[in-house]
């Protein structure tokens, strides 16, 4: 029968599933479990693979010594105002560029297209300049601004190819019943785009939030640090707190984490979709 896999096919996919699986999961597992450490067990011999004697002190520590949620706090607001911005941009520009065609529009794209291609520090000085004299040099606006400037070219990619697949006839049906482009925009296109913008807002949110060259290089403030950038400290020039990064970075993974299984769904139809041309 066509399509049908024999038993070994089924057995050989598997087991590359499950390696895969494990290969995935297993330095999360031992996040978690150094994290449940005392800090003289995590270098102690034998290794173990689950702590004898479970301790949460590294979370209690990363509260104590640190402003933690403060740094979680500025992380929700960047990460949050940041991908808010470059969908609002995003969307109004891959719109054009997909319901439009003029002259350039073909550089346009070839242009956002080279900058994810070229490394996002080499614009750095640039912008750092521009900010100077913007007075938004250690500032979450200033942050904010850099995250959304590295952002909205691969979102505008990623849009346009979801517009192509919506239908122009629904913009033209909602124009003859008496809508502006712009409330055709609104009212039936992006509606149906739902998955699409989640899907664009979701991964800007996650780039942000897991940022740390540019929240390095801008913030100063103790009081203004993200996540990464706290996370960083822990690192000295003589040794490496596994036990606090470890409780960290467990928790800074815990609003990614349910971010993801609350838009699971507009994920998967966002990336199926903005696959296919209309």
């Amino acid at each position: 029968m066509v399509g049908k896999k024999s038993l070994p096919e089924k057995i050989a996919r598997i087991f590359v599933l499950a390696v895969y699986l494990i290969v995935v999961v297993f330095p999360l597992y031992w996040m978690l479990a150094t994290s449940l450490k005392p800090q003289k067990d995590i270098f102690s011999l034998p290794i173990r693979y689950w702590p004898k004697n479970i301790t949460f002190q590294n979370y209690e520590n990363i509260f104590k010594i640190t402003k933690f949620h403060v740094y979680i706090l500025n992380s929700l607001i960047v990460s949050l105002a940041a991908a808010a911005v470059v969908l609002i941009i995003s969307t109004l520009s891959s719109y054009v560029l997909a319901r439009y065609k003029f002259r350039g529009s073909g550089q346009v794209m070839f242009f956002f297209f080279l900058t994810q291609v070229l490394p996002a520090f080499i614009g750095f000085a640039p912008l750092y300049l521009l900010m100077s004299r913007m007075h938004l040099v250690n500032s979450l606006p200033g942050l904010v601004l850099i995250y959304s400037v590295m952002a909205i070219p691969f979102s505008t990619i990623m849009l346009k190819g979801f517009f192509q697949r919506v239908p122009s006839s629904l913009e033209e049906a909602a124009q003859i019943d008496g809508c502006s482009r712009l409330s055709a925009l609104i009212r039936v296109i992006l509606p149906v785009m739902l998955p699409g913008l989640a899907a664009t807002f979701i991964f800007s949110f996650v780039q942000n939030w897991n940022e740390l060259f540019f929240a390095v290089m801008v913030i100063d403030s103790e009081h203004l640090k993200t996540i990464p950038v706290a996370m960083n400290s822990f690192i000295t020039k003589f040794d490496v707190d596994w036990g606090s990064m470890s409780a960290a970075t467990v928790l800074s993974v815990i609003p990614t984490v349910i971010l993801f299984a609350l838009c699971q769904k507009f994920i998967v139809q966002g990336l199926t979709q903005g696959a296919e041309k209309g």
